[in-house]
């Protein structure tokens, strides 16, 4: 949002008005709720573009693009790396690196639902804007204000120093992406009328997870180097 208010970018945001409400008083709102598919409040109004951050399940989006029609110019969503089948993802992977196959018959979110349900967004997506559709794949994100306590955790682990046990082998290669990077993205994307598929994954720099945990560690003021981490797996 301030990345697109600094383009000078005109935003209308649609939420359900639970969360946040009293973030960026000087934008209009629409208020609704995806999750009984209420959408009237999109029944009035054009707009150049549209970025989707909420779309899970085809239901959705589907209903989304609905209600919005053709008054809009462009529709990104914002999709994920799950999308990926898991055996072709590696070193050199771009954004023509086979997908899984898509899932529709359920709206359960698990660990094996939540990239195949993207999937099936995303090609609903394509299949009504075709190229006035733009896809972004982030990997990992993190930025301030993250409620997940996935990455900030290594964060605040590493803060502490001394002797870290780590999921994986210290040289397994570790991608995140700030979230202010992200949208920085999106709205690179949105003002370039770009369309297709863009993977959003960093660092510029390739690291590892022992070099992300001494980063961490590092910046914190402690201490956690590579020859003290230990892998919660046998070598």
């Amino acid at each position: 949002m301030t990345d697109a208010l600094a383009e000078g970018l005109a935003v209308t945001l649609f939420h359900r008005g639970r969360t946040g409400a009293g973030l960026f008083p000087g934008v209009p709102r629409r208020t609704g709720d995806r999750d009984t598919g209420d959408y009237a409040a999109l029944a009035e109004g054009a707009w150049d573009a549209v970025v989707d951050v909420s779309g899970y399940v085809p239901r959705h989006v589907g209903q989304a693009m609905d209600a919005l029609g053709d008054r809009v110019g462009r529709y990104l969503f914002v999709s994920s790396h799950a999308v990926y089948a898991r055996e072709g993802v590696g070193p050199g992977s771009d954004e023509t690196t086979p997908r899984r196959a898509p899932v529709r018959h359920t709206e359960d979110l698990d660990d094996t639902t939540y990239g195949p349900l993207k999937v099936a967004c995303e090609d609903d997506v394509l299949a009504r804007y075709g190229d006035r559709a733009a896809i972004v794949r982030p990997g990992k994100v993190a930025g301030p204000h993250d409620p997940q306590d996935t990455f900030t955790y290594w964060v605040r682990r590493a803060a502490r120093g001394g002797r870290v046990a780590l999921p994986g082998r210290p040289e397994q290669p570790t991608q995140v992406v700030d979230s202010r990077d992200l949208a920085r993205l999106v709205v690179r994307l949105v003002v370039g009328g770009r369309s297709g598929a863009f993977n959003a994954v960093g660092p510029a720099e390739p690291t590892t997870l022992g070099e992300l945990v001494t980063t961490c560690a590092r910046v914190a003021g402690s201490q956690a180097d590579e020859e003290k981490l230990l892998t919660s797996r046998p070598a």
